[in-house]
Formats: structure tokens, C-alpha cells, sequence
């Protein structure tokens, strides 16, 4: 079965962590639903020398051709200028070449060149925004507005944001509170075409029902952790939005009750900043388990966890946030405890009874939600894996592409 061929740009990398977890899963599962693909990335050199091989042999034999560039670090705001150019001509040059029947752009710096092919090509655009990238930007320190460049950047991308909603297509969002803050807004055409596909895992591969006793007792034997000892996990990155300081506090509240727990962190991040504030609040190096993990060894790591923590700062960006984390924890069947105001996790994590929600980081409030881990320490596997299922369904965001492709692309549903 043949449908479309779909030009699809990103600009992180396949060899990134995101681009493993967050493009490649969809766009495999979209090629076994008769789609072709041109993809354009943009590669970190270091990444690229260590994954490029095992890109290229997940895509062997796929209808998938990857055109990947390498990404320009430096100097800031030109060095992006300058891959957009680079995007935009090669874009240009394969749609003349192939004759795209739509253009997939995630995020917002390839819907500069998505929304241009749109204008001036007619080729149908995508806008897969993902969370809200000019308020993430401020948000996270990484646009000062005291700045007056970054000020007038940021002006741009928010009348962009507007632009693309307009210009495109489809756009696809990460949350349902993302739609409704869309929706909300003036001078935009309605109704929007707008769907929600959040950040979803790959259920086959987080799956604690495939590991064998032995495999987890292997896992906890190279993380160090003894028979006796519980463990509180993190997974992910240590900076920017993850809120370090107050995982601490809580891992420092918990072991007071609960002394039998070890903290496992399993980040790419230099743990130097981390060990010192767990230092600080008296935390000893000996509680701490801190190491990198890649895809293919985490589920037996994760298998090591009898609860997660993720603290994201509850900033208004994060409203278009869907924690990548918290599928990939439910579908090993971990509990979480996390904070409100990030995306749709309140809602989720509500509805699925799933963990525990804490709505700010006081002293009382930590001490509260630490009196309520043995009924979250009890939930069972099972529903914690529905729950992956319910809002994070790798197969459900695949079928929910197929559809929009096939709008866009003008096929039937029964092509």
C-alpha cells in the first residue's frame, strides 16, 4: 500500500535523544502505513559520529531517506539564520525534485521554511508545534528580555506562532490545554484545524512485563543497589526546567521516613551542580546513583524503580508540555509524583489515579505527600500500564498522523 510522500524537517537531530524518542518511533510506524519520507535533520557532530550507524540501520530497508545537516552552534541567532537557509534551499530543491504531498515541520524554526513552501509553493504545511517555543525561551532564561535583541526575537515568534496558525494546514498540539489557550485567542481563523498528539512512548519497548526477574536483578546488581534498599528514580535532564532543589527536598523527606530508599538518576547531565545541593541539604553521596542510560538499556534500569519524581517549573509555557518521561514511566509501571501546572499531567495523573500530585514544594506539603506513599507504592502495575495506554499510546499518535496526512494529502481513510 502507497499513500503520500511526506517532506518531514526537524530541526533536532535523529542521533539526539528526542529524535529517537520523539521522530524516528513515528515516522516508522507511519512508513508501515504505506507513507514515504524525506527527512531533514540537523546533526550534532559528536552525536552524529557515535548514532549515525544505528540511524541508518533502523532505516534500511524503509521507505525513508534522511538528509541530515549539520547543526551551526555558533554564533548565536546568525547561526540559526544560517541553517534556516540551509533548510529552506534544500527543501526547495527536493520538492522540485519529488513532489511533496505535504511538509511536516516540528517546532518552530522549520515552520519558517514550511510556512514559505505553503506561500509560495502551495505545498501543504504542517505546523506540529509542539509546546510554546518563544514563551519556553523567556521562560527558561534563555531569551532575557532585559535584552533588547532577544526582545525583538521574541516579538517575532510569537507573531510568527500566529502566522503559522493561520497558514497551516493542521496543526498539531501536545496538550489539550495548549488547544483550549489557542482557541481562546482573537483574530485567528476558525475553526482551526488543531489535534492533540502528546509525547508518546513505545509501549512494546517500555514494557516491565518483558523483563525477567533475572534481568532485574542484573539491573539493580550494576546500578549497586541492595535487596533490602526501595528506589526513587528520575529520569531526564537536569537543567533548565527540572526543578533539582525540590526533588532533593523531597528525596531529603522521604529517606527521613522511609530511610530504605536509594535515589537513582539517570541523566546525560554532568551530575557536578546536583551532588552539591544534595550535599548541601545533607544529602550523602552514598544514597545517589547517578549514571547515563541509552534507549535500548532503559526499561531494564527503569525496572529498578519502585517510584518516580518529576518537578517541572509550572511556567505558562509548560502549559504545551507533555513530559516524554511519563508515558515511557507508566508503561514500566511506576508511579509518579510530580507537580501541577505542567500540560496536561494534572489531568492525567488524576484520572488514572496514577501517582501524586503536589501543588507546591513547602516543607507541609512535602511531609504530606510523603504520609501518602504507601498507598501510591500500592498501586498496581496493571493500571499504571493502562494508563500508558489510555494518553500515551504510540499507536494512537501514529493513527492520529495517518489521519491528518491523509486530510491534508486529500486521501480517504480507507486509502
Amino acid at each position: 500500500m502507497r499513500n503520500g510522500r511526506v517532506l518531514y524537517l526537524t530541526y533536532d537531530g535523529l542521533t539526539d535523544g528526542l529524535g529517537r524518542s520523539q521522530v524516528l518511533p513515528y515516522i516508522l510506524g507511519l512508513e508501515e502505513k504505506g507513507w514515504e519520507f524525506d527527512i531533514i535533520s540537523f546533526e550534532k557532530p559528536d552525536r552524529f559520529r557515535s548514532e549515525r550507524a544505528a540511524i541508518v540501520a533502523l532505516l534500511k530497508d524503509r521507505r525513508v531517506t534522511w538528509h541530515p545537516l549539520t547543526y551551526t552552534s555558533r554564533p548565536p541567532v546568525l547561526s540559526t539564520l544560517y541553517d534556516v537557509w540551509r533548510l529552506r534551499r534544500l527543501a526547495r530543491a527536493l520538492h522540485g525534485e519529488k513532489r511533496f504531498c505535504a511538509v511536516h515541520c516540528r517546532s518552530y524554526i522549520t515552520s519558517l521554511v514550511g510556512e514559505r513552501l505553503k506561500k509560495d509553493l502551495g505545498l501543504p504545511f504542517i505546523f506540529d508545534m509542539r509546546a510554546f517555543y518563544a514563551d519556553e525561551r523567556v521562560d527558561g532564561g534563555l531569551w532575557p528580555q532585559n535584552n533588547p535583541i532577544f526582545r525583538l526575537i521574541f516579538s517575532y515568534f510569537k507573531k510568527k506562532e500566529r502566522d503559522f496558525l493561520s497558514c497551516s494546514d493542521y496543526t498539531i498540539t501536545l496538550t489539550e490545554k495548549a488547544r483550549e489557550i489557542i482557541q481562546s485567542w482573537n483574530n485567528l481563523p476558525q475553526p482551526l484545524s488543531i489535534e492533540v498528539i502528546p509525547c508518546c512512548a513505545d509501549l512494546g519497548h517500555f514494557d516491565y512485563l518483558k523483563l525477567s526477574d533475572d534481568q532485574r536483578n542484573k539491573a539493580r546488581i550494576s546500578l549497586g543497589i541492595k535487596s533490602e534498599e526501595r528506589v526513587l528514580l528520575y529520569l531526564g535532564s537536569l537543567g533548565t526546567w527540572y526543578m533539582s532543589d525540590e526533588m532533593l527536598k523531597f528525596y531529603s523527606v522521604l529517606i527521613y521516613h522511609y530511610p530504605e530508599f536509594r535515589f537513582v538518576v539517570l541523566t546525560h547531565d554532568d551530575p557536578a551542580l546536583f551532588l552539591k545541593k544534595a550535599s548541601d541539604i545533607g544529602i550523602s553521596r552514598e544514597r545517589l546513583v547517578i549514571r547515563p542510560a541509552n534507549r535500548a538499556e532503559l526499561p531494564s534500569l527503569l525496572s529498578v524503580a519502585d517510584l518516580s519524581v518529576f518537578f517541572i517549573q509550572p511556567r505558562f509555557s509548560k502549559a504545551g508540555s507533555s513530559p516524554t518521561k511519563h508515558g515511557e514511566l507508566l508503561g514500566m509501571g511506576i508511579p509518579v509524583v510530580c507537580n501541577s501546572g505542567v500540560g496536561d499531567v494534572d489531568r492525567i495523573v488524576s484520572n488514572t489515579e496514577s501517582g501524586l500530585l503536589v501543588n507546591d514544594f513547602s516543607p507541609s506539603t512535602l511531609e504530606e505527600a510523603v504520609k501518602r506513599i504507601p498507598e501510591v507504592l500500592a498501586i498496581p502495575k496493571q493500571r499504571l500500564r493502562q494508563a500508558a495506554f489510555t494518553y500515551y499510546s504510540l499507536d494512537e499518535g501514529v493513527a492520529r498522523y495517518d489521519r491528518i496526512y491523509k486530510t491534508v494529502c486529500g486521501l480517504s481513510d480507507d486509502t
